[in-house]
């Protein structure tokens, strides 16, 4: 099954690449403010399905384009599928996106593969049986310090996001480690965890696809993945931490009480600062302030972002 993934995979790797030699080409659409998708996720979601379907008719899909319209919904064996994650970056010629593919057996991600095309660089993990990139075994960052770390991150981009909150949160993290970023591709991003070449990452609004496979790959290099508040159980909760088991510990400290499975307390801390932050930055600009995005975990509207 890894190895079907593997040639789905290189498959989709290589209508991205050619399309890239003339990106300006590429037919866009939006799906909604600042969310993106081409003429190439599309085709490169139905070569993946394709390549899928052709070797197990009898599975599932869960696919970022197609949802699971596709092959047996209510199969045991589940392809969760991103078939470009980082469109936004592919459509700028940013050379940090991949193709992520996971299988899913029975509610656990037991085969991944992310590729990145621009760099033929190949992750793939089996559950219980490591995590490679290009044949090379993948461990974690030994690292156990936070203030050494570099941990990336996804900003919020979309309609509202609650942006002064990531403010607080991107304002905790920056103070404490060496460094953060934003490439632009959660799913790299959780291959470079399990790689080592960063210490950790955090974000929120994902969705399974985004991280279903890198999940797999971070698991098998010895990390740690889950919610803010550290639970495993993650996959459908829109927010994700991971990182290596010293450094995962240290980031649930710092950004759990953003969790929207906070306690009461922290949560009311949070909005609290939220707002301090939101009318401070309207008095520094002269501008009115800015409302402030609800949390959906309140039971009420998110409002616009303040961007």
């Amino acid at each position: 099954m890894l190895n079907v993934a593997i040639k789905a995979a290189r498959a989709a790797g290589a209508i991205i690449n050619r399309a890239a030699l003339d990106v300006e080409a590429v037919r866009i659409s939006q799906k909604q403010v600042n969310d993106f998708v081409t003429e190439i996720d599309h085709a490169s979601e139905k070569v993946i399905i394709d390549t899928l379907l052709t070797a197990y008719p009898d599975h599932g899909i869960l696919a970022e384009e197609s949802g699971s319209t596709h092959g047996n919904p209510l199969a045991d064996h589940i392809w969760i599928i991103d078939p470009l994650d980082g469109t936004t970056n592919f459509i700028h010629g940013f050379p940090v996106y991949c193709v992520s593919i996971a299988l899913q057996v029975r509610g656990k991600v037991e085969q991944a593969v992310i590729y990145d095309p621009t760099r033929n660089d190949l992750f793939t993990a089996t559950k219980g049986r490591g995590a490679f990139m290009n044949d090379r075994r993948l461990r974690v960052s030994k690292r156990i310090r936070l203030q050494e770390c570099i941990i990336s991150t996804g900003f919020p981009f979309r309609k509202g996001d609650n942006f002064n909150q990531y403010l607080r949160m991107m304002g905790d993290v920056m103070q404490r480690t060496a460094g953060l970023r934003r490439p632009g591709s959660a799913a790299l991003d959780l291959a470079y965890v399990a790689a080592g070449f960063t210490d950790g990452f955090f974000e929120t609004g994902l969705s399974p696809w985004d991280v279903a496979a890198g999940s797999l790959l971070v698991t098998e290099a010895g990390g740690l993945i889950g919610n803010f508040t550290g639970e495993s159980d993650f996959l459908e909760q829109k927010e994700c931490l991971a990182g290596a088991p010293r450094i995962y510990g240290q980031l649930v400290t710092i950004l759990g009480k953003y969790s929207k499975f906070a306690s009461a307390g922290d949560k009311a801390a949070v909005r609290t600062a939220v707002e301090t932050l939101s009318r401070d930055r309207a008095s520094d600009s002269g501008e009115p302030e800015a409302e402030v995005a609800a949390d959906p975990a309140d039971g009420t509207e998110p409002k616009d972002a303040p961007f």
